[in-house]
């Protein structure tokens, strides 16, 4: 799955000085902050981002990105956002198709979903696991949590469905426990993506992995 937010190359040099500067519209000087706040997220031992750093990264004042963000946690609810989108309009097609998938299903579609999103957009997922929200509002932090309990409502959705297809006693006991355990591994492979310093993989085998879980 490609994003629609492709990210900025953070060594990329700043035009000379007195070299003429593009003049980008609101939406696409919107759209640059954003790439280079996701980029900045991905350099080995990123801290906390301040304002001040990121407006130096893209050579304007802190000023200018007021002028499209009331706050620096506006930029990470825009971050969330594009997340939300980009993963849950996949997830959505999985869930709302009426045919069932071959083993492992449904639930490992969707876990290839967020853990491939999370593989080709690494400042992202420490945004996604909240290392990059530790010092930021709280709001953001509660937003991510929605964002993974919305993942295992899905889960639980397809896993129900599943279970009721397989003759199962107790078909909404068994999928909550395992929507559980999916949106558990899910969370897993992308901290440890984070935390290798995006070396370990989260699809790193993936298929043996899900199947065992399926």
């Amino acid at each position: 799955m490609d994003a629609d937010l492709p990210a900025a190359d953070p060594a990329a040099p700043n035009p000379a000085p007195g070299a003429p500067r593009k003049r980008l519209k609101p939406g696409e000087r919107r759209t640059q902050i954003l790439q280079v706040l996701a980029g900045m997220l991905e350099q080995p031992g990123a801290e906390r981002i301040t304002t001040a750093a990121l407006a130096a990264r893209l050579d304007v004042s802190e000023a200018a990105l007021y002028r499209h963000f009331a706050s620096k946690a506006q930029m990470f609810e825009a971050l969330i956002e594009f997340i939300e989108a980009s993963v849950f309009g996949l997830v959505n097609q999985i869930v709302d198709n009426p045919h069932p998938l071959p083993p492992p299903g449904k639930a490992a579609r969707i876990a290839s979903v967020v853990l491939q999103f999370g593989e080709k957009n690494p400042g992202l997922t420490r945004v996604m696991v909240g290392d990059a929200l530790v010092y930021e509002n709280e709001r953001l932090t509660a937003r991510i949590n929605q964002f993974f309990d919305r993942i295992e409502s899905s889960l639980r959705q397809v896993l129900r469905a599943a279970a009721e297809a397989q003759g199962s006693a107790t078909p909404t006991v068994q999928a909550n426990a395992q929507a559980s355990v999916w949106v558990s591994f899910i969370i897993g492979r992308l901290q440890r993506y984070a935390r290798s310093g995006f070396k370990r993989l989260p699809t790193e085998q993936l298929e043996p992995s899900l199947r065992s879980i399926g």
